[in-house]
């Protein structure tokens, strides 16, 4: 079993850290790498996404906020200066989806997924500079987003725009009528959240509580209290698809959002959904203690797939459920996800964790890096945990 302490989690962290210091830097081309393959050498001429830069701006802030090492700001300077220089536009405003490695526009839409991220790199960075340039980019972004995706008749936000913020029928991940999906409410709600606690705006204070409310409403649904992924424009569900590792990962987000907003019958009103939205993921929950990925009510088809996000998520879901409820069983669970990670996820021999492990245990050999395979989800879990648990000695 798997060390649970928050030096272990420390340890990992610092593991994570390490791998994409190593790795992760472009040397030819500046910023970082947009893919790295399973051999830990990147692959030629790939496009850098907006999302893995923010992600990796998040991340190494948010390293140097905890550790108060140079080499961490080193690297958060060489991701905001990425982002800054090859993914703002300059004429119409906002990021782009992805650079060509060169860091010239590659896809020029406006997904509002990607301004999110952008927005909690920038406010991450901002929290640990207090550079003015980071906070003001932030808040354009936050100023544009309200202004051209908000949807002030039926609540909540477009998915995506063309580069002049356009409508277009192509959101990456759905087309039209789905206008809507969880998967950018999550995120967009989790940036907000990270933009207020450096820049406590009212307006920007009322769209998060805002938005927050319209997740519990339109997305969670409050029978299964399972969320709905995709919707158009009045809310209407496209399917009843399963999300086991957005759950999971929702159920704590949600509540940190309130708990940073002061609200507190806002933080009463979410404990009692992440509670229960913790409960409905246990049932994605296999005999090795891994979330599967999917399931589909209507096909009855499970995507048994462990990924190295959910896995992650969940951990700290889990333990959020057991700190909001003192129940030892989501402790355990937990603790047996963090022995999947440990035996299963990380890589022993070439660095970070595996992308995907099937539900036998044997790991798929894919990037280690690419426009979605980033150091966010595994690097904050493990400073979610380290500083869960060094609080409760």
């Amino acid at each position: 079993m798997a060390q649970f302490t928050p030096e272990a989690f420390r340890n990992e962290l610092i593991s994570i850290l390490v791998y994409w210091e190593k790795y992760g830097q472009d040397k030819d081309k500046g910023g970082f790498y947009g893919r790295v393959g399973y051999d830990n050498k990147p692959v030629a001429n790939s496009a850098k996404s907006v999302v893995l830069t923010g992600r990796i701006l998040w991340t190494f802030s948010m390293a140097h906020r905890l550790f108060k090492q140079v080499n961490y700001l080193t690297l958060a300077d060489r991701a905001y200066q990425q982002l800054i220089k090859n993914f703002v536009d300059e004429e119409h405003g906002g990021v782009y989806w992805s650079v060509t490695a060169d860091g010239k526009p590659a896809d020029s839409r406006k997904q509002i997924y990607g301004q999110a991220f952008a927005i909690y790199g920038l406010s991450e960075y901002y929290r640990v500079t207090n550079f003015p340039p980071a906070l003001e980019k932030a808040k354009q972004l936050f100023s544009l987003i309200e202004k051209h995706a908000f949807d002030d008749t039926n609540g909540g936000y477009r998915e995506a725009f063309n580069r002049n913020w356009t409508d277009t029928d192509d959101y990456i991940l759905s087309k039209k009528p789905w206008i809507k999906s969880m998967n950018t409410h999550l995120h967009l709600v989790e940036a907000y959240t990270n933009l207020y606690s450096v820049w406590p705006d009212k307006h920007l204070k009322q769209q998060t509580a805002n938005m927050l409310d319209t997740i519990l409403i339109h997305i969670v649904d409050n029978e299964t209290n399972r969320m709905e992924l995709f919707f158009d424009a009045t809310w209407k569900p496209k399917d009843h698809v399963i999300s086991f590792g957005h759950d999971i990962e929702a159920s704590w987000l949600l509540y940190e959002t309130a708990e940073v907003l002061q609200d507190k019958k806002l933080i009463e009103k979410v404990r009692q959904n992440s509670i229960l939205m913790a409960q409905a993921a246990v049932t994605g929950l296999s005999r090795d203690g891994a979330l599967n990925y999917e399931y589909d009510p209507e096909t009855k088809i499970t995507n048994t797939d462990r990924s190295w996000w959910v896995a992650a998520e969940q951990m700290v879901g889990f333990y959020n459920a057991y700190e909001l409820t003192k129940q030892e069983h989501f402790k355990i669970k937990s603790q047996k996800s963090w022995d999947y990670i440990i035996t299963e996820f990380v890589d022993k021999d070439r660095g970070e964790w595996f992308g995907t492990v099937k539900e036998d245990g044997t790991p798929v050999k894919g990037d280690k890096i690419n426009f979605w395979k980033c150091p966010y989800h595994n690097s904050r879990a493990c400073a979610e945990m380290w500083r869960r648990l060094e609080r409760k000695k």
